[in-house]
């Protein structure tokens, strides 16, 4: 008896998902590539050098001659040198202008500028151009959306690509649910389709190919690049700058209408998308607190933006503006979303300022001690709030007096000091220019060598020359029993992967550690802390620099 042979059909990961729920899909392994090979070309000789040794040669009526050449020369290559360097800062003012469009360029050009704060407001005038900076925040920031069409496909190029996904997905550990979410929107209903476990690219691909969006959660943790624009942004906007990548296959959307709870900015970076913005739908929803659940086409009415973004492009939108896109028939789109502003209201700022106070107040005042009328429980709350009573006014009048007491018992400096660490926290660690590395802990000279350690110490003196390492990457705050300076130089790429960093501040050495803070960004002499002696001086130095806060003026 003859057995049949059975052809086995592939089953998409997509297909598979939806048939086996919670389906560990394992990776096939492919071949590796063949190499290619390369022809290697030929050395040219070199050219022989008789012409140099006739010259040698010469008499003394030559002497005169090669004399006035030579001049001749050096002066030209001064002419030279001096063209040259108009030529780079020329080029260097383009490249933060945007006309060059290449982000490499942008950020290297960006890193000659002293100032951490001048380099983040010209990165964001980068971002945002030809819209001047002034203009988008008196007239455009937490109001209204804004496209920006460009009509050139590489003003970003070099900030991500789809190149650069695959090869995450190759090389880092990406997992679904935590780096990576598949997402659908067909209709009208919102998906996610995360199997468990690593994201591997013949999963992944296999996923949109069927049709899936693919979103990146933290990019910067895999890119550098990102790593680098969000941790420049952050001092722009005194608030976290997080993003997301968003990868769509042609003719699909990957999400249901909704509004978000941050200030947004869409960077198309690959092919283009086709987006639609609405107005919120009520002044509860303008500047909302929370992101919105997924909202049906009947719910948010006529957009008051209707645009294709193509590469190059930009649209902004503030929280809770709702929001769609949906990949045109004809191109695929990739785009990243650079977000801030999350929990970063008045609001946000009195539910830490408003609870200290009363804990002051109750402390400091026996108003604030004195007990609630006895029979108030008749004539107050809901069930009483149609009441004629007089009671109920002089009760309100006494809530809305000590309401207006409670100011003089805020510490507003304080509850700010509370959202500074808060933001410290949530903040990216600074990228090191090279000669930044080279004079800052991360460089210095220690190492193992010939079966010893070598240059053990940090070999800080009074006449070395230090500064912050950025205008925001520290700051001095009091619990009330001490003094903590925090900073972010040793936070992780990923959020909240590490606790707060602090190093405790002895009360003496506050007011050196304040002269620093002020001086950026210029650098001083360690002599010039206003300590009580020489020992404390190179002893604070030697704190900072060993948790990454300053750097020197020179490698040690």
């Amino acid at each position: 008896m003859t057995q049949r042979k059975m052809e086995r059909k592939h089953m998409s990961a997509f297909a598979l998902y939806q048939t086996v729920p919670n389906t560990n899909i394992s990776p096939l392994a492919k071949k590796p590539a063949l190499p290619v090979p390369v022809k290697k070309k030929k050395k040219k000789k070199a050219k022989t050098t008789d012409n140099v040794n006739a010259a040698a040669k010469l008499g003394t009526q030559m002497k005169a001659e090669r004399k006035n050449v030579k001049k001749k020369v050096q002066k030209a290559a001064q002419k030279e040198q001096r063209n040259h360097a108009v030529t780079n800062q020329l080029q260097q003012e383009e490249c933060v202008n945007g006309d060059a469009g290449y982000l490499q360029e942008v950020l290297a050009n960006l890193a000659g500028i002293n100032n951490s704060r001048e380099r983040a407001s010209r990165l964001f005038q980068w971002l945002i151009d030809p819209i001047p900076a002034k203009t988008f925040f008196r007239d455009t920031w937490e109001k209204k959306p804004i496209f920006v069409q460009r009509k050139n496909p590489h003003y970003y190029k070099g900030l991500f690509s789809t190149a650069e996904f695959d090869r995450i997905l190759r090389e880092q550990d990406v997992q679904f649910g935590v780096n990576l979410d598949v997402t659908s929107y067909t209709q009208g209903r919102r998906e996610t389709h995360n199997p468990p476990g690593r994201a591997l690219p013949f999963t992944v691909w296999d996923f949109y190919e069927s049709g899936c969006s693919l979103r990146m959660l933290n990019p910067q943790a895999f890119s550098s690049t990102v790593w680098s624009v969000l941790s420049i942004l952050q001092e722009q906007f005194g608030s976290m700058a997080g993003a997301n990548v968003y990868l769509t296959p042609a003719r699909t959307q990957g999400f249901a209408p909704h509004y978000d709870d941050i200030e947004a900015f869409v960077v198309q970076l690959e092919g283009k998308k086709h987006w639609r913005v609405y107005s919120p739908r009520s002044e509860d929803e303008v500047l909302p607190v929370l992101s919105s659940q997924n909202f049906d086409q009947a719910d948010i009415g006529k957009p008051i933006l209707d645009v294709v973004l193509e590469a190059g492009d930009l649209l902004y939108f503030p929280r809770g503006f709702i929001h769609q896109g949906n990949c045109l028939p004809d191109a695929h789109s990739l785009h990243i979303t650079i977000s801030s502003y999350q929990k970063n209201s008045w609001g946000d700022l009195l539910q830490k300022m408003v609870p200290a106070a009363l804990e002051i107040a109750m402390e400091e005042d026996v108003e604030f001690r004195q007990g609630l009328p006895l029979d108030y429980l008749t004539y107050m709350g809901v069930q009483n709030s149609d009441m004629d009573d007089p009671r109920r006014a002089k009760f309100f009048s006494k809530i809305e007096s000590l309401m207006k007491k409670l100011c003089n018992y805020t510490p507003v400096d304080a509850s700010v000091d509370q959202k500074a660490r808060d933001f410290l926290h949530d903040c990216l660690p600074p990228v090191l220019t090279p000669e930044e590395l080279a004079c800052s802990v991360l460089g210095a000279p220690t190492r193992w060598e010939g079966g010893r350690v070598k240059d053990v110490g940090v070999h800080i003196t009074t006449q070395t020359q230090v500064r912050i390492l950025r205008a925001g990457c520290a700051r001095l705050c009091s619990d009330g029993d001490a003094v903590h300076l925090y900073y972010t130089t040793h936070n992780s790429r990923v959020y909240h992967k590490e606790a707060l960093k602090s190093c405790e501040i002895k009360p003496e050495l506050t007011d050196a550690v304040e002269f620093l803070i002020h001086s950026y960004p210029h650098f001083v002499k360690v002599e010039s802390l206003p300590c009580d002696s020489v020992q404390d001086r190179i002893a604070l130095a030697e704190l900072l620099f060993e948790n990454g806060i300053i750097h020197t003026a020179e490698v040690l």
